[in-house]
């Protein structure tokens, strides 16, 4: 399922997305959850939790979920 999620400034970080979306309760457990599970950016594997996001840009987490920034 995808979801669009709006960029409220210039970009977002990888973090931030996480933690608008409800994927994760704090910032602080970002950095976890990159480890723990494998996140794709535009189908490539990224763990940087300062990773920044634009629109256009694809996320798409190990369990399927799907982010599509605009």
């Amino acid at each position: 399922m995808k979801e669009t999620v709006k960029i409220e400034g210039e970009y977002l970080t990888l973090g931030q997305l996480l933690k608008e979306t409800g994927t994760i309760d704090t910032g602080g457990m970002a950095k976890w959850f990159l480890q723990e599970y494998t996140v794709y950016v535009n189908d490539e594997a990224d763990e940087r939790r300062g990773r920044k996001l634009y629109p256009g840009d694809v996320v798409r987490l190990e369990g399927g979920e799907t982010f599509v920034l605009e």
